[in-house]
């Protein structure tokens, strides 16, 4: 039986990853701080689709809990198939008006620890020669965006890591993709302080279940990047089409647009 790891797994994508892995009769370890939320998310694959799930309650946005997370797998003598790096948040408003320690802390979650994830199952998928790391990024590792310059800037991370690293792996039988979805019918908007913006609005967002599918099919795949709907996909070029300072003009005027 193989194994797939989630983290962020007790809500939103993370949680429909949970149950595309489950139909596909993988053990299922969650990862997140919502212990209850985890839990009851546990039971409910386990009695539906009869399979083995174990979950961990951790906080990665503390620089120990990568560490914490992967000695807990080891010492269950869990083997780790699939890595999928989903645990991350947002934030919004002007740089200098946000605090600190929680801007320090989202680019823990986002940053250090989805790379320190990767660095530690890694070794294992390469020494054995078979993985498969999905790390979620976001249309915005594409592009500088205001009003939220530490999270887009993370994104940006999040991809850049992922394609230098899969160009590593070529000629083995690991791989790693980022799945950059745009707005997504999840809690992110409403943790991220961003419910009033109209990138938010609900008709304007993917839902979770269709995002997961396609990061599913892409990670199956062995695609380096995906970007869920043809609109996302085209707004992930316009670096290309518009002088970068028109870019940040752009998006700083859809999320300074309220309902």
């Amino acid at each position: 039986m193989k194994t797939v790891l989630i983290t962020g797994a007790s809500s939103g994508i993370g949680k429909e990853f949970a149950t595309i892995f489950a139909k596909e009769k993988y053990r299922i370890i969650l990862a997140s701080r919502n212990e209850q939320k985890m839990k009851k998310t546990a039971q409910h694959l386990k009695q539906t689709y009869q399979v083995e799930t174990h979950y961990v309650a951790v906080d990665l946005a503390k620089s120990n809990g990568p560490e914490l997370l992967y000695n807990h797998v080891k010492e269950n003598n869990l083997e780790v198939d699939v890595l999928v790096n989903n645990a991350g948040k947002g934030s919004f408003g002007p740089l200098h008006e946000l605090d600190i320690q929680t801007e320090l802390d989202m680019i823990q979650l986002n940053v250090h620890s989805l790379s320190h994830l990767m660095m530690l199952f890694l070794k294992d998928m390469v020494k054995r020669d078979s993985g498969r790391i999905l790390n979620i990024g976001s249309t915005t590792s594409f592009y500088p965006c205001p009003l939220s310059a530490n999270y887009s800037a993370s994104k940006a991370f999040v991809l850049y890591l992922t394609e230098a690293v899969a160009a590593e792996l070529q000629g083995t039988h690991v791989s790693v993709t980022a799945l950059c979805p745009g707005a997504t019918t999840t809690e992110f908007f409403q943790h991220a302080k961003m419910n009033n913006q109209r990138v938010s609005k609900k008709e304007d967002t993917m839902d979770p279940a269709k995002v997961a599918e396609i990061g599913f099919q892409a990670l199956m795949k062995g695609k380096t990047y995906v970007v869920p709907g043809y609109q996302n996909w085209m707004l992930a070029q316009s670096p290309r089409l518009f002088p970068r300072n028109t870019v940040t003009k752009i998006t700083r005027s859809v999320l300074e647009k309220t309902l």
